[in-house]
This record gives structure tokens, C-alpha cells and sequence, in this order.
């Protein structure tokens, strides 16, 4: 996840929403792996408004996760090596639920004997196929599908395991675009778990520079390039926005891909505008639905132009090209 035109910080998703990558994120994973016990919370709750609860739950808990809506219902759980003070919880739920006019979710609290919580988790998720695209974790005892690209992730402290609306949009442009041109270098700008960058090197045998201002996702990012064979065509980096060295040096880029949130891409858009090379495209991601026309207008300020959108689960990826 990166960050403001030049500084992403996450308080810049709007009041109420929490940015896709620290609700999926997993603080202090490791830790809790193989726990004597944990605090789990759940709650159901309206799919749009998922987002929200879940940042309530996040400074109470270890880890916070929420699933894509089914009848237009979500889970929300967060698991805490500490008892949760349900009152406390209870009220904030209750502002959030006001604050979307919604009545207060039930909030259900339990202890859970311990297990290997991340090796359970990491087995709760079999592969998912997007294009081109055969996501898996290490515990996959199968072959990739011939034909697929196999990008291997597990279950970790960064953003990005192909299951969001918003990585699976940003996947599906990856693989229409290839279908078109070969690109020469990449930027994946808030890359996270590094899936993008892993796929755009993959797909193409190009130069990619991932870049995020969260050194744990540097880390995880750095670490999976490994896993997937590609740690010599991707350079990982800590960087706020374009201000890395890395990204001055590696500029102009042909394929620039941003899975980030609303305001931050609105923030950076000068610094997109200035890093993309002559006839290069970008991909934006993590934007709700009605958000996207906002981000587009702030983008064809700057030269760029709509080339096509995708949207999934409620998330719109834009495809833009100079």
C-alpha cells in the first residue's frame, strides 16, 4: 500500500471506509501462528458496510478479516490474544451501524482452544484462477494448469492474496493487456505482497520496480518475488509515493499499476502523470464503484484517457492510457 501525492498515508480513505489492505492484513501473524488460545469476535453484516465494522475491530485485535458479500451479507472476524471489552466494542459498532443507518450488529465473542491458526488459514484458501492467472499457496500439492502462470502466495502481513475485487480486477487487466503489447518496464506502486509485480514480471519478462511504504509489505514483497522465481527481474523498495530513487531511475514506465484507495491515486496523479512513459498505461485499483468517476476526472486533467474499466464484487479497476 502506498501513499499522498507524494505522502499515501491510510487516514485518507474516507471516513467510515477502511482501505482494503489493512483490513485483510494480518499484524503480529507470525506471533500468533501456534497460539495456546485466542479471542475470536464475528459479526454479519451489510456487505458495503463491511469495511467500516472491520475498522473498528482492527486496534482490538491481531489480526481482521472480512469475506466478499454473499446475499449482500459479509463476516466480519478479528481474532485477539487479549479478552476484548465488549462494551466498548459494542458502542463503536453502534456509531458505525448509525453512521450507515443500519441497526447495530450482533457482536458474538468466544475463546478458541489453540491451534495453528496460519496454517489452518492458509488451507481454508484453495487456488483461484484469474485469466491467465493460477493463484496458490505452498500448501497446493497440485501442478499449475498448462497454459496458466502460477503465482504462489500464502496467507502473510500484507495485502494481497487475489481473492479482493479489487487484486482480481487489477488481475483481468494484467491478462487483457497482454493479449495487446509486451511492456518493457513495470511499476506496481503500493504493491503489497508484491502479486502484481510478480505477475506483470512473469507475464512479460520485464524489469519491475514494487514499491510500498509499509515495510512489512517490502519484506513479504521482497520474500514471494523469491518464492516465485522472479526475484531478479523485480526490484522491491520502500518508497512514499514516487519519491524513491529507484522509481526517478526506473521512470519513464510503460505499465504503472496502482492497487491502492481513492484519494491517495487522486493525490498521486502528477506523479503518475510525470512516471509514465509516451503511449504507457496505467492501472488503478481499490476504488469503490462510485468513486471511480472522481478518479477518472483527476486523471484526464492530466492527459490520460479512459481506455476500459473493469468492475467486480463492488470495486472498479480503470485501465488508462496516455
Amino acid at each position: 500500500m502506498c501513499q499522498n501525492q507524494d505522502t499515501l498515508m491510510l487516514s485518507s480513505a474516507p471516513k467510515g471506509r477502511l482501505s482494503k489492505h489493512r483490513a485483510n492484513r494480518v499484524r503480529g501473524a507470525k506471533a500468533m501462528a501456534v497460539s495456546p488460545g485466542l479471542w475470536r469476535m464475528r459479526l454479519h453484516v451489510a456487505g458495503q458496510a463491511a469495511a467500516a465494522f472491520a475498522e473498528v475491530l482492527e486496534p482490538h485485535a491481531g489480526s481482521t478479516s472480512w469475506t466478499e458479500p454473499v446475499g449482500g451479507r459479509a463476516l466480519v472476524e478479528a481474532l485477539s490474544e487479549n479478552e476484548p471489552d465488549r462494551a466498548l466494542l459494542e458502542a463503536l459498532l453502534g456509531e458505525v451501524a448509525a453512521a450507515f443507518g443500519l441497526a447495530p450488529p450482533a457482536l458474538d465473542v468466544a475463546w478458541l482452544a489453540g491451534r495453528d491458526w496460519l496454517a489452518e488459514n492458509r488451507l481454508a484458501f484453495p487456488p483461484v484462477e484469474v485469466g491467465r492467472y493460477f493463484i496458490h499457496g505452498s500448501h497446493f500439492g497440485g501442478s499449475v494448469p498448462v497454459g496458466r502462470i502460477g503465482l504462489r502466495l500464502d496467507a502473510a502481513t500484507a495485502f494481497g492474496s487475489g481473492e479482493h475485487g479489487s487484486t482480481r480486477g487489477c488481475l483481468m487487466a494484467l491478462d487483457g493487456l497482454a493479449r495487446r503489447r509486451r511492456f518493457r518496464n513495470g511499476l506496481d506502486l503500493g504493491c503489497g505482497s508484491g502479486i502484481l509485480a510478480i505477475a506483470m514480471a512473469k507475464t512479460w519478462g520485464c524489469p519491475v520496480v514494487a514499491a510500498d511504504v509499509d515495510d512489512e509489505a517490502v519484506r513479504v514483497a521482497a520474500d514471494n518475488a523469491k518464492r516465485n522465481g522472479a526475484a531478479a527481474l523485480i526490484q522491491v523498495v520502500a518508497s512514499n509515493g514516487y519519491r524513491a530513487p529507484a522509481l526517478r531511475r526506473g521512470a519513464p514506465f510503460d505499465l504503472i499499476v496502482a492497487n491502492i484507495l481513492a484519494r491517495p491515486l487522486d493525490r498521486l496523479a502528477t506523479g503518475l502523470e510525470r512516471h509514465l512513459a509516451r503511449r504507457g498505461l496505467a492501472v488503478l485499483a481499490g476504488l469503490l464503484e462510485d468513486e471511480a468517476a472522481g478518479v477518472l476526472s483527476t486523471h484526464r486533467r492530466r492527459g490520460l484517457r479512459l481506455d476500459h474499466r473493469i468492475t467486480l464484487d463492488g470495486w472498479t479497476t480503470l485501465v488508462l492510457r496516455r
